[in-house]
Formats: C-alpha cells, structure tokens, sequence
C-alpha cells in the first residue's frame, strides 16, 4: 500500500525566534553572594561556557561592557531582578527577564547555580523563554506603591480579623465597647488595637500619595474618569499597563486581566477551560468596578441592564460588564481620551 501524507487545512504555526541575531547570549544566575554566568557565542553555539563568580554588579558591568558585538542578557524573575535590569540596562544590547515557572529545564538533573545558568544560556539561545515585562521608565515604580498599598490593607484586614476573633471568646462582638474581663485577652486586644491605629495612619498616607498622583498624571485622570474606577483603581491599573503598546491587541489585554479563558481541547474533544497565568491585580479591580456600577446609576449600568435582558445570568452578566470596563480602560489609555457615555446609542 502506498503511504498517504495527512495535511492539515489549518494554518501552520510559525515558530520565530525573537533572539535570534545576536552575537552572544549571557544568562545570569544571581544570589546574595555569587553569581554563575553562562555565555554561548554566535561563532560557536555549540560551546557553553560557564563561570562563578562573588556577587558583584558593578564587575559584572565591567565584564559586559568589554564584550564586543551585540550581546543578549537574561536572568529570571526575583526580587532583585529588577535592580540588576536597571544596573545592566546601558550594558546590552537587550535585557530579558524570564518567567522561571516556564523553564522546565531548570528542574531536570542535578541543581547548582553553574548548572542552571547554563541550562538558561540554551533556553535564551533557543528562544524558549517567556518575557516578564520590565521597564526603566518611571511610571514602573508605581508598582512599588500599589505592592506596598496590597500587602498593608491585607496586615490590616488580618489584624481586624483577629481582634473580632478575642472578642468573640468572651461573648462580645466586635462593635462593642464594654471592657473585657480575662487580662490576658485585653492585653491582646490593646496591642491588636495600638496595631490597627497605625494601620490606619498608613492607610491614609496611601491613599493621599494616590489622590495626589491622580492629579499630576493625564492617564490617571482619564482612568479615574470611568464609572467604577476611583482613585487608588486608577494607580492599581496604570502601574500593570505601564506601557500600553505590549498589547498587540484588547484581547491580549484581556487575558493578562484574567477575565478570559483558554480551551483545552485534544481529538476533536474539549476537555474544558484554562486559565492562564495572570494579574490578580487587574482582575480584582475590573471585578470591583462591576460590582460597583451595578450597585450604582452610572451610564455603564445600562450594560449590565442589557445583557440581563439578553438571558444572560447575573454572574456571567457581571463578569462580561468587567470585561467590558477593561476594553474602555484598554482603550482610554492607547488613544489617549477620557471615558464619554454613549448618548442614547443602542448598546450591542
């Protein structure tokens, strides 16, 4: 019998890779006191060569800055990853920090810092790495500000939490001001209480630095202009987007906002729905804002009125309003305009 060769109708997939023409690939594995370089040259890809030495950026500035040709770097996402790319940014060609939940590699065989860097020295050469945004602007640092703002209003709801937990051992709720009797209860509750207080304080000076950027920034302003969007929502979404531009497309937006999902599908049989890794931070305001218009009488209620009236749920209905205040937002940024209600149209 004569062989058949089998074609797909669809479209073949093209596989490029985006490193490709350089003329060497470094891969960094820093720590606290050493850091492994691995390095694959053009001339010679097959030949990984691979060194050790003492944590020192400003050496490794000096090392990078006697490599002639253009050169790649890559190291993966940590805490001080976005340091490093700040201190190496003027000695290379381009500075890649990797997702390091995608490099499977790393995990085969036996783990040293030599080891690893090499392994990602491959990964960099072969194109077989995942890109973490970073970014020497200044709008970046506005990360810090929300990361500070998150993990503060979390210590706090977890104080309160605790102090309503005291509180409710000795009957009593958590509204009530009667003295507690059990010494070693008050005692708890006092600190429990001394901590809330400077929470507060906290809390406060956030929310003020938030106001005032909103002020100062014409993107912010333009956010804050969308109903559900306040002030601290605005800096919230501003400091994920950074730089709307990578984001070919809204529905790329949408995926990094964890408001969509993939389908998993082999055989011609769908097996159900992926969820990409994405911003928590994104979803929880655009979730947020949803709620926030429904509860209110915003010009964006008459969406969610509509796909009501579509037979949609009220939980599919709520989840396509968030979606939808993500698309404004998406496109309040990339056009640079301000949110307008739509006048009486007929909503699609």
């Amino acid at each position: 019998m004569k062989e058949r060769t089998v074609v797909s109708k669809k479209s073949s997939t093209k596989i490029v890779n985006k490193y490709s023409g350089y003329d060497h690939y470094i891969a960094i594995d820093w720590s606290q006191k050493t850091m492994a370089l691995g390095r694959i040259s053009k001339k010679r890809p097959e030949n990984v060569k691979v060194k050790e030495y003492p944590s020192n950026y400003k050496e490794l500035q000096r090392m990078l800055s006697t490599i002639q040709g253009r050169t790649i770097v890559v190291l993966e996402e940590s805490s001080p990853a976005h340091w490093l790319y700040l201190q190496l940014y003027d000695y290379a060609e381009k500075i890649v920090i990797c997702d390091p939940y995608r490099n499977r590699l790393l995990s085969d065989g036996p783990k040293t810092d030599p080891i690893d860097a090499g392994k990602l020295c491959l990964l960099l050469y072969s194109g077989m790495i995942k890109e973490v945004y970073h970014s020497h602007e200044k709008v970046f640092e506005l990360r810090k500000y929300v990361s500070s703002y998150i993990d503060l209003v979390k210590m706090g709801v977890r104080l309160k939490n605790q102090r309503s937990g005291f509180l409710s051992q000795e009957g009593k709720s958590k509204t009530m001001s009667d003295k507690v009797e059990l010494d070693s209860t008050s005692f708890v509750i006092d600190l429990q209480q001394e901590q809330i207080n400077l929470y507060e304080v906290q809390k406060d000076k956030h929310e003020e630095l938030f106001k005032k950027l909103c002020k100062e920034n014409k993107i912010l302003k333009r956010l804050f202009s969308i109903p559900g969007i306040g002030e601290i929502s605005a800096v919230k979404i501003l400091s994920m987007i950074v730089d709307v531009r990578r984001f070919p497309n809204v529905s790329k937006y949408l995926t990094y906002c964890g408001l969509v999902s993939h389908i998993m599908e082999s055989g011609g049989k769908v097996y159900g729905r992926r969820r990409p890794r994405y911003s928590r931070v994104l979803k929880d305001v655009y979730k947020t804002a949803a709620v926030t218009v429904i509860n209110g009488k915003s010009p964006l209620r008459k969406t969610y009125d509509h796909y009501i009236e579509k037979g949609m749920s009220e939980h599919n209905a709520r989840h396509a309003l968030a979606r939808y205040i993500a698309r404004i937002s998406y496109g309040i940024v990339k056009t640079e305009t301000v949110f307008r209600a739509y006048k009486g149209k007929k909503i699609k």
